[in-house]
């Protein structure tokens, strides 16, 4: 049986796939949206809900611009957008890649299908807390203030 009817019978029959799936889908779908909005002509249709209720950024403000100039190769000019762009943006770039290569070895290796599973959560949340850090402080901090 070839990788693509593997992964399409597993997608049908494990729901560990199908998790790994939608998530590349939806990585992938931020990658484009990144790669198709531009932000010369600052054409991005999602806004920050944050500014545009309080007026004033949050932590999170410029992170499309910051994808986008990523994705041009511009990385010096995106920091200046969100200095933490570039630590998202590489999450989501290894968990594209995770996906990927967790699904191949869950279908590849039947017998370590639950320590895959343990690393892959493992890993996952150790680089959304080095990713995301400065997004909890801010949301904490926001929290204890008010």
């Amino acid at each position: 049986m070839t990788l693509i009817r593997k992964l399409a019978e597993a997608f049908r029959t494990k729901s560990y796939i199908t998790i790994n799936l939608v998530l590349a889908f939806i990585i992938a779908i931020v990658f484009l949206y990144s790669a198709v909005f531009s932000p010369q002509k600052n054409n991005y249709p999602v806004t920050c809900i944050h500014e545009k209720i309080t007026g004033k950024p949050c932590v999170s403000c410029g992170l499309s611009h910051s994808f986008s100039l990523i994705i041009r190769g511009k990385i010096i000019e995106a920091h200046s957008w969100n200095p933490y762009g570039f630590r998202v943006f590489l999450f989501f770039l290894a968990q594209l890649l995770m996906r990927v290569v967790f699904s191949v070895l869950y279908l590849k290796e039947a017998e370590y299908r639950k320590q895959l599973v343990i690393y892959d959560i493992t890993g996952t949340i150790i680089l959304f807390l080095i990713a995301f850090y400065p997004f909890l402080a801010y949301i904490f901090s926001s929290l204890i203030q008010a």
